[in-house]
């Protein structure tokens, strides 16, 4: 078995592209299913071929049993889904064990957003006397200005950034690039890091930190959970939503922007999203809204 997860997360790498994020994810469900066989198999050595559609909905029942969250445990089906396909096209297996295997059904999640007024206080947030502090407002104004992921912040080097246009190239999911256009706001306080984020290298700076837009107080590239904590706490100033990621200004970038006209399309392009379907989401949250405006201020509303 665990050769044949190996292989199959070398496949994603490699051949599909998939981000070292999923593939992380991926990797922790296997293992998690692995030792579930252990235990279900306790009896006797198992073969992978006597792994059935029940032996799956007795593991995904398992997950719900230790509080597994029910969207951590659809994707732990989409994970084994994916990997007996693999075993399946490889022919290790003769047949997809999970393919008529239900996902627990989900409830719709709208996503959370900061208002207008919102990102106008948080965008002034930052200590902008300081290094840190320039290097914080310009996460902000990129994160709002543009709606790139997080990963393709912690990503984006020099060479990616163009003054010039008001550009980004960024590198999104499957690895695939797209251009982003920022806004002036997002140009001027990204400048203003910029002309002081030398005070940040380490003493002997190698072609790699040189090259990296944000750093941190040690001169090293930013982690995701570091960018976390820095937008929990700027978020948790200004509002009292119950998410405050990154993830959170995504979302208000776009919701804006379809809020003030802009074609759905348009918007999935500049998200990097695969499917238009995936960027509806952000129709529902527009049409929420002006319900609301509606009931607020149409005299037959009620």
């Amino acid at each position: 078995m665990e050769f044949k997860i190996r292989t199959f997360l070398q496949y994603l790498r490699t051949q599909r592209n998939y981000s070292p994020h999923t593939i992380a994810a991926y990797e922790d469900d296997l293992r998690q299913f692995s030792e579930f066989l252990l235990r279900h198999y306790a009896d006797h050595s198992y073969s992978i071929s006597e792994i059935d559609h029940v032996t799956i909905r007795l593991f995904l029942g398992d997950c719900l049993e230790h509080d597994f969250a029910k969207r951590s445990v659809a994707r732990k089906l989409a994970c084994l889904k994916s990997f007996f396909k693999y075993l399946h096209r490889t022919k290790v297996v003769d047949r997809n064990p999970a393919t008529n295997v239900a996902a627990p059904k989900l409830e719709k999640r709208l996503p959370q957003y900061l208002d207008e007024e919102s990102v106008t206080e948080l965008m002034n947030q930052p200590d902008t006397t300081t290094t840190l502090g320039k290097r914080d407002a310009a996460i902000l104004e990129l994160f709002y200005s543009t709606g790139i992921r997080l990963s393709e912040l912690i990503d984006l080097r020099m060479i990616n950034v163009d003054f010039h246009s008001g550009t980004l190239r960024v590198t999104g999911k499957g690895s695939k690039d797209r251009i982003v256009p920022f806004g002036r706001p997002a140009k001027e306080t990204l400048q203003k890091y910029l002309a002081c984020r030398s005070a940040l290298f380490p003493k002997q700076a190698g072609k790699e930190i040189v090259e990296t837009v944000f750093l941190t107080q040690r001169g090293k590239r930013l982690s995701p959970k570091g960018v976390n904590v820095l937008m929990n706490e700027y978020i948790g100033r200004v509002s009292e939503i119950e998410k405050k990621s990154p993830h959170v200004l995504r979302h208000t970038f776009a919701t804006h922007l379809l809020n003030r006209g802009a074609d759905l399309r348009a918007v999935k392009e500049l998200l990097g999203h695969e499917s238009l379907s995936t960027t509806q989401v952000y129709t529902h949250v527009s049409v929420d809204r002006l319900k609301k405006v509606y009931s607020q201020a149409h005299p037959k509303a009620s």
